[in-house]
């Protein structure tokens, strides 16, 4: 299924039937705030293996992030943070950045890290904003397939959907996405370190 949503003024139609398609399991293609994403609900971990074998390749744990609506969800999947990484984190989200942190004993293991981090991303996009808002649960997410040879198929939604609108669910055309993926920030160490640029530079690091 293909429709386009108008980020000035998300569809409720839409976003309730994306919201639907989740909620059972499905897997749904969205814009962000940096590149267009793949993803699922939290709650149909069994949809995980599905998105591996679309992206081609097992995704390890380090390639799939939490999508959340806000940072109040962060204490169900994460360990107690410091001060500093919380007021960090609070600055720059929404943001395109994915802040790797300390798992806790709720996160399912396929989604920990050799050093049991998580990625964390709270994406400033007015549609997927809404849909997590409805949704009321993270996305497990992962970016679309890159083809340094065939880019416009990981940004202009129309290839997207040419590509892989029969292996998933639901491909939503929200405008032509970003290049570039978001940031990566490991706050597990002392000091956090930044191990990917991303669109945007990174406040208060």
């Amino acid at each position: 299924m293909y429709f386009k949503i108008y980020p000035d003024n998300p569809q409720d139609r839409f976003i309730e039937q994306t919201v639907s398609t989740l909620q059972r399991g499905g897997i749904v293609i969205y814009p962000t705030d940096s590149v267009y994403g793949m993803g699922c609900s939290i709650e149909y971990l069994g949809s995980v293996p599905r998105m591996e074998r679309i992206k081609g390749y097992y995704t390890p744990s380090t390639r799939l992030s939490f999508l959340c609506y806000d940072l109040s969800q962060l204490s169900s999947y994460c360990r107690p943070m410091s001060n500093s990484v919380f007021r960090m984190m609070k600055k720059n989200l929404p943001g395109p950045y994915t802040f790797l942190l300390q798992g806790n004993s709720q996160v399912p293991k396929m989604f920990k890290g050799k050093k049991h981090t998580v990625g964390i991303r709270v994406p400033d996009h007015p549609i997927l904003q809404q849909i997590l808002r409805e949704l009321g649960v993270p996305i497990i997410s992962t970016s679309l397939p890159w083809d340094p040879a065939e880019p416009e198929y990981g940004y202009e939604p129309d290839l997207i959907n040419e590509r892989f609108g029969e292996l998933v669910d639901i491909v939503i055309d929200g405008g032509t996405g970003g290049q570039d993926p978001s940031a990566i920030i490991d706050c597990t160490g002392p000091e956090p370190l930044i191990i990917r640029e991303g669109p945007k530079p990174l406040l208060d690091k």
